[in-house]
């Protein structure tokens, strides 16, 4: 007992420390930054995120709607339809982490199943589409068409200290149907 009064007696070093509030404000600041600067990288990183994808959803809808509104596309119109798309994604950079397809589907009547008329890619996984694709029951109206467009995007965080550095894959894909003309006649497809 007498050894524990002397440590926190009102002269020791120990109570003195124990006592003294001036560097309280120092103490906290130390173990708060490191989760302050956590939570900030974090959110900008996220929202930073959240914007590509948001870009990526965007640039997806407005690839399938252009050539929706159009009758006939030639290389240079689906081209042009693409390039305006890879121009929604600024200021996020694109190569090679950008790839897009555009696909006209027909509807078969009976089985509900989407048969590619015709199909046209831009990047390396994203060859021309063949062969049949299920659609969404909503879509599913037999002798209709529909075109289909996808986009996928890697999206790499400036900093990495919250997300992966290596980046995080984002797509998107959307149906549209033909706004002039029954179907959007490409290449040698040319007949509804």
């Amino acid at each position: 007992m007498a050894v524990m009064n002397k440590l926190f007696n009102g002269g020791n070093l120990v109570s003195r420390f124990l006592r003294e509030r001036d560097a309280n404000a120092a103490i906290e600041f130390a173990f708060v930054v490191p989760l302050m600067l956590t939570l900030f990288f974090g959110m900008v990183e996220f929202s930073s995120g959240y914007a590509a994808q948001r870009k990526v959803a965007i640039a997806t809808r407005n690839l399938s709607d252009l050539v929706s509104q159009s009758s006939a596309v030639t290389d240079t119109d689906l081209d042009n339809y693409n390039s305006t798309s890879r121009a929604i994604m600024y200021p996020f950079p694109l190569s090679p982490d950008y790839e897009a397809r555009v696909t006209e589907l027909y509807i078969d009547p009976t089985t509900k199943i989407g048969q590619v008329r015709w199909s046209k890619g831009w990047g390396a996984n994203k060859p021309p589409l063949t062969g049949t694709m299920a659609v969404p029951t909503a879509l599913q109206v037999g002798g209709t068409y529909v075109i289909f467009g996808e986009v996928n995007y890697k999206y790499v965080p400036a900093v990495g200290y919250v997300m992966a550095r290596a980046g995080v894959a984002m797509s998107d894909t959307t149906y549209t149907r033909p706004r002039q003309s029954t179907c959007v006649t490409y290449g040698a497809v040319q007949n509804c």
